[in-house]
């Protein structure tokens, strides 16, 4: 049941003017298709925007994650290559720092154990959540990207137990993703989940919560966010 939100060049620029502090661009079906990332698109993007650029999607080399910083990207997100190869996040960290990597893990709880997926959630890994995004920090990621494939589309809320586990396992900040619906959604992941930063995108895209609005939310309940004026 996907939609088609707009053009991401056009969405980006709104993003920018109400005052969002991040944009994630993941091109969620480059992996499986065994393509590259977008990168005209990166670039076409890259311009509309003055704030932090994660892209992430089919990143397969090292090569691959320079050609996407050198066309505007700020950061790079791997996530199936990694997986596959745990090395290119330590090269990616020597070689870009580890301020421009973000390790993307999907996750989807069954039986209580939290298992990682790849190629955009289709393929099941022996891997953990937590097993993983330890190994991730430990060879150098600057940050990690957690979408719970539980909660994600639901609009029920964050998985604030499973962020707040994973926010005492590892020192590194962590991006909630999956299940936004509502603003109370946000102000839970940042209090109850403890999670560093918030992602969403249709409650965004199809303006069911705007972003100004948002944000002077998070700051009336005491979230210490960038205010927008």
């Amino acid at each position: 049941n996907l939609r088609d939100a707009g053009c991401p060049v056009e969405l980006a620029a709104h993003y920018v003017r109400t005052g969002a502090d991040e944009l994630v661009l993941l091109d969620i079906s480059a992996t499986e298709e065994k393509r590259k990332t977008l990168v005209n698109l990166v670039s076409d993007v890259a311009r509309e925007i003055n704030i932090p650029f994660i892209v992430g999607g089919g990143v397969r080399s090292l090569a691959e994650a320079d050609d996407l910083l050198t066309h505007g990207a700020d950061k790079i997100a791997i996530n199936s290559a990694a997986m596959a190869n745990p090395n290119l996040i330590d090269k990616c960290a020597q070689k870009f720092g580890s301020q421009c990597v973000v390790v993307a893990i999907d996750a989807k709880e069954q039986q209580g154990i939290w298992q990682v997926y790849v190629s955009g959630g289709k393929v099941q890994t022996d891997r953990t959540l937590q097993n993983w995004a330890k190994e991730a920090e430990s060879r150098g990621a600057g940050e990690i990207l957690f979408t719970s494939m539980n909660h994600d589309g639901t609009k029920q809320g964050f998985a604030n137990k499973t962020l707040r586990q994973l926010s005492s396992l590892i020192k590194i900040p962590i991006i909630a993703s999956g299940g936004a619906g509502s603003m109370l959604d946000f102000r839970n992941a940042f209090t109850e989940g403890k999670a560093d930063a918030a992602l969403a995108a249709s409650v965004f895209h199809f303006k069911q919560i705007q972003i100004p609005d948002l944000k002077k939310y998070l700051l009336a309940e005491g979230i210490h966010i960038r205010p927008f004026h």
